[in-house]
């Protein structure tokens, strides 16, 4: 009789501070027989104060492909797989998805354990609109794609929610001041749990201005929280694209015209390129 498959938990861990463990994490931690840890070393001291004797295997985004297929084979035999990241939930910006696909290709059960993640936590505590909001995750390293990027999303009305690490922080501010302005309204949140935990609420000049000042506002890990678009000037720039837009079409396939105009002036490319099918 063949075994029956075992479950892969998707187990959220602490962001900073051990003590936001739910007791749920730590049971699963201890009761699997394997735990996939984006670096194993660095969840070692994690595991020991969960108590868990897990086997740990490493599942990171250079080699997530060749160990999903490995994981399965695991839950196959019915043994029981942990996947915990570095910190906060599984995927979120971190690898995972790949093997939660490949477990449920394989008829396997995958079951969440909640708990903290870094995005949600600074959108709790940031006092901006949290009824509607975008996770961008990390803003691309390139100085040129990461101005693409923010301009993309200039006319986005829902609040923008974005992961940073120290060494781009200052530049991502700057880029971020550039597109959409000194004066909106913003929120960074550095070091959240931990004992240097900082939440600055400001324009985002300002925010940009205090984090060039202080060496120690650029250590940690950001979590940079932008107020969307007022209506208004939302509405602006969708109109300011369709004018370039109509402009390039005449020279350029929509497609083409679609992405150029929405690159200029920040309206969504996806509204432009709807515009170009309703006019045909």
């Amino acid at each position: 009789m063949d075994a029956k498959p075992g479950r892969l938990w998707v187990v959220a861990t602490p962001i900073g501070n051990l003590g936001d463990l739910s007791t749920r994490a730590r049971d699963t931690l201890r009761a699997v027989g394997v735990v996939a840890a984006e670096d194993t070393r660095h969840s070692a001291p994690l595991l020991a104060h969960a108590g868990s004797r897990a086997r740990t295997l490493a599942l990171h985004e250079h080699n997530e492909r060749e160990q999903a297929a490995r994981i399965v084979e695991h839950l196959c035999a019915g043994i029981d797989v942990a996947l915990i990241s570095d910190a906060g939930t599984p995927l979120v910006s971190d690898p995972g998805f790949r093997l939660v696909r490949a477990a449920r290709e394989a008829g396997c059960e995958v079951s969440p354990v909640p708990g903290p993640c870094a995005a949600i936590a600074a959108l709790s505590a940031a006092g901006l609109p949290s009824d509607r909001f975008v996770f961008e995750g990390f803003l691309p390293a390139k100085a040129a794609a990461r101005h693409e990027r923010l301009q993309a999303l200039a006319a986005e009305t829902r609040t923008l929610i974005f992961y940073e690490s120290s060494h781009r922080i200052l530049e991502s501010l700057e880029a971020a001041v550039e597109v959409f302005g000194a004066q909106r309204a913003a929120v960074l949140a550095r070091e959240l749990t931990k004992l240097f935990e900082t939440i600055i609420a400001a324009p985002l000049g300002e925010i940009a201005s205090r984090v060039a000042a202080d060496a120690n506002q650029q250590r940690g890990e950001f979590v940079l929280l932008i107020s969307g678009a007022e209506g208004d000037a939302a509405d602006a720039t969708l109109a300011e694209g369709r004018r370039v837009f109509a402009l390039l079409r005449e020279e350029l396939p929509p497609a083409r015209a679609a992405k150029l105009a929405a690159a200029i002036t920040g309206a969504p490319r996806k509204a432009l390129y709807e515009a170009a099918d309703g006019g045909r």
